[in-house]
């Protein structure tokens, strides 16, 4: 399928990290707002640069188009792309409010394509092992699921000087002023929540804790950098989730079941290692003794922390494996390698590729449109949740997804 996209900032490398891993998606070309940058992107990777949006959403060669505008932009970029009759994948959140995102998917079903969106970790393979650990029975009921989101201290990690591949600056201003909620909650969200089902009740609390995080903002911005949200499923289930860029860097996930615990290190780290611990009473009471805490490989061999179990894998699991970029140094496959292997390995394309497969086998979208309204609803509340804090019932609802597709 061909598509292309609108928007190639500092995330639009991120994606392209991976695309040669689907061949069958086509990138058509490219729009941005900034003709610099769009030059500069097209340059870098021999893409074919739209001279307008109109341009873009004209040419009939277009089938789906990939929003990664900023925030603010998504509404009308997605609304604009679906009246012209394509396909929309958005980055998230897809609209900043609920009434937008309903009116988006009433959009879609209108024009009679399909509307999907970020993030794409739902389809990692360590979510993969964490929902078939949980589906088999291996933690008995799921009870408790804790989620970090901390991105390190801001302030500390002169963003300002880091730029992609291809040359886009790290949107430091932009994401200050947009925050880390709108920007990070959705990655556990959407694992969470197609893992446990609908969210009946949300209680939450948002502040800005830090000052200067950019030094060419003034000092608060008014955006939260910090925010909690307890979330109560209608599976009687509960889940707490915390983001921040406040904290040095923690992204673990864990569901804490009736009879034990799985649990992987990050959301970014599409084959993260995952581990199940289950819960004796000789393993529970280990935990009080300080030196096994601190000396895991001693505290494992008493079950403090579980085992390491094997990976699910799925049709794309080859995408993180290995340099997917043509003509690199040997001194760029190396870090790459590196990076791969100890700090993230994500595949942003993914999420197009299982939209595009749906559309092909003619069956429906995993991740539905009640869903994604509710993955957006959530967002949106702990966003804005305030020093007050909040405890209020969602307005959207949906179906359980059932089992992640693609897995082999």
């Amino acid at each position: 399928m061909n598509i292309a996209f609108v928007g190639c900032g500092f995330v639009f490398d991120i994606y392209m990290r991976t695309r040669r891993a689907h061949p069958e998606l086509t990138v058509v070309g490219l729009y941005d707002i900034r003709p610099d940058r769009l030059q500069q992107a097209c340059a870098y990777y021999g893409l074919t640069a739209f001279p307008s949006l109109e341009a873009l959403l004209a040419d009939p060669k277009v089938d789906l188009v990939v929003n990664l505008t900023n925030i603010h932009a998504h509404v009308e970029i997605s609304r604009k792309a679906l009246k012209a009759g394509k396909h929309v994948y958005s980055e998230k959140p897809i609209a900043l409010s609920v009434e937008d995102c309903q009116a988006l998917f009433d959009l879609a079903a209108e024009k009679n394509v399909t509307f999907s969106g970020a993030p794409s970790n739902i389809f990692a393979d360590n979510v993969r092992t964490l929902f078939r650990a949980v589906e088999t029975g291996k933690i008995g009921k799921p009870l408790l699921v804790y989620a970090e989101l901390d991105d390190n201290p801001i302030h500390k990690m002169e963003f300002q000087k880091v730029l992609s591949p291809s040359g886009a600056p790290w949107p430091l201003a932009e994401e200050v002023r947009e925050g880390c909620t709108y920007e990070h909650v959705g990655y556990h969200l959407i694992w969470i929540c197609a893992l446990l089902g609908p969210v009946t009740r949300v209680t939450a609390y948002s502040k800005e804790l830090i000052a200067a995080k950019d030094p060419t903002l003034e000092d608060f911005v008014g955006v939260p950098d910090y925010s909690v949200a307890c979330l109560d499923f209608a599976n009687g289930a509960t889940a707490r989730v915390t983001c921040s860029v406040v904290a040095p860097r923690d992204h673990r996930m864990r569901v804490i079941g009736h009879d034990a615990e799985i649990s992987t290190d990050s959301y970014r780290h599409y084959r993260a290692p995952v581990y199940l611990e289950s819960f004796t009473k000789a393993g529970l009471s280990a935990r009080k003794f300080r030196t096994l805490r601190d000396h895991l490989w001693l505290g494992r061999r008493l079950g403090i922390g579980g085992r390491k179990i094997k990976l699910a894998r799925n049709w794309k699991s080859e995408a993180v494996e290995k340099h997917n970029q043509p003509g690199s140094s040997l001194k760029t496959r190396a870090v790459e390698w590196l990076r791969r292997r100890e700090v993230y390995a994500q595949d942003k394309f993914i999420g197009i590729a299982e939209q595009v497969r749906s559309l092909q086998q003619g069956t429906p979208q995993y991740l539905t449109p009640s869903f994604l309204m509710h993955i957006n609803e959530l967002t949106l509340m702990i966003q804005n949740a305030g020093t007050e804090g909040i405890c209020q019932k969602p307005t959207t609802d949906f179906e359980p997804l059932g089992p992640i597709p693609g897995t082999l």
